[in-house]
């Protein structure tokens, strides 16, 4: 039997050993952390990322924790007037077959750990993975820990900073991005009853813009604000007070600064992403999700990548006795284009959807408005297809 080793039990790395265990191989996760927990707050998910969670067994059980959305809506966050908005039923879950959603990331990490134990797949943590060696046809994966695990495989999901990846590629540190979000999740309960809505909604402002949605089955709104305040350190989590939130966004719209005012226990990060590169693949070592290609937020598809990754990789080694290093070479041509371009997308649309200010705004305003529901759609279908599908940015 095949053995497959995953460095990493996040979202990725846990979607990864999934694929891989339904695939027939023994598998086993080697995760830096004591436990497998997850941190952070809403994501979204759009039907490209329910595609993968049906290949991998698993959409019924994210479907039960998710939150479904009608709609996005892109909004001026000074003016508060409507830019355009793009339906997320009817039309939509035809053309793409499935739903777009935001499920709570932790619900979604829980979904993945609870397959991944039903397969058998073998969880280890406390053994964080600092570097590898392939003696003959095998690889080693060593740990913080002083451990050494062989087996045939080792797939790098250790995420931004990975330990894999710096030894594959060696591109040094993440790429700063400038940009500074502040995350907050509060009770459902506590928002006005005008100001919920079964929706994404985008405020767009001058260097900055501000995200809200559903999450928890409805029982708590994502709060996400972000500032183009060219950061230069990278921070993780970092607690921010309610004044210092406010202050950075005081030219917000009434309805938007009013969820604003809301928000409390708010945490910071600086976000980060990597130049895409051509090759991700080492002898019978590859990267996938963040370890290979993180990218930021701004459209949305982080977590559906690395999902997307785990099915790849699971249909390629399925047959993993036959020429390991060949297959994790197709991998990497299958999936470099589509990720590299989503990465390179995802910076775009924050400097030229979610940014600008002036003119630039004003441009922004009057194409998007111009837009039919259709072709909203088309602009996303070569992303929210799968890659089945054409379509522009």
């Amino acid at each position: 039997m095949t053995h497959i080793l995953v460095a990493g039990g996040g979202i990725g790395g846990l979607a990864t050993a999934l694929a891989q265990a339904r695939a027939g191989h023994r598998v086993t996760v080697l995760e830096g952390r004591p436990g497998f927990t997850e941190i952070g707050a809403g994501i979204q998910l759009a039907p490209n990322a329910f595609r993968a969670l049906a290949d991998l067994g698993v959409r019924d059980g994210v479907t039960a924790r998710a939150d479904f959305i009608d709609a996005l809506h892109f909004m001026n966050g000074i003016t508060g007037e409507q830019i355009t908005a793009m339906p997320l039923t009817g039309a939509y879950r035809a053309r793409f077959g499935n739903p777009y959603a935001v499920v709570h990331r932790a619900d979604l990490h829980r979904t993945l750990l609870d397959g991944c134990r039903g397969a058998g797949v073998e969880l280890l943590g406390g053994q964080r993975v600092t570097h590898y060696t392939q003696p003959g046809a095998r690889v080693v994966a060593h740990t913080a820990a002083g451990a050494r695990f062989t087996a045939d495989v080792l797939l790098g999901a250790d995420g931004l900073r990975s330990s894999v990846r710096e030894q594959l590629v060696g591109d040094g540190p993440p790429r700063v991005s400038g940009h500074t979000i502040y995350r907050s999740v509060i009770p459902m309960s506590e928002v006005p009853e005008s100001l919920r809505a079964r929706a994404v909604t985008l405020w767009a402002g001058p260097a900055w813009h501000f995200v809200h949605y559903p999450i928890g089955g409805g029982a708590y709104l994502n709060l996400a604000a972000t500032r183009d305040d060219r950061a230069t350190e990278e921070l993780t989590g970092v607690p921010a007070s309610r004044a210092h939130v406010r202050a950075e966004f005081d030219r917000l719209a009434d309805r938007a600064s009013r969820l604003l005012e809301l928000g409390r226990d708010w945490r910071t990060w600086v976000l980060c992403d990597r130049d895409p590169v051509e090759t991700w693949v080492d002898g019978r070592v590859a990267l996938l999700g963040d370890a290979a290609h993180p990218m930021l937020q701004y459209a949305a598809q982080g977590a559906c990548m690395a999902l997307e990754d785990a099915v790849t990789l699971g249909s390629l080694l399925r047959c993993a006795d036959e020429d390991i290093p060949r297959r994790l070479e197709e991998y990497n041509v299958v999936r470099r284009e589509r990720t590299a371009r989503t990465t390179l997308t995802a910076r775009w649309m924050g400097a030229e959807l979610y940014h600008p200010a002036g003119t630039r705004a004003e441009d922004r305003d009057a194409l998007l408005s111009g837009h039919s529901t259709a072709r909203l759609h088309d602009a996303v279908a070569w992303l929210h297809g799968g890659g089945d599908e054409g379509g522009g940015t």
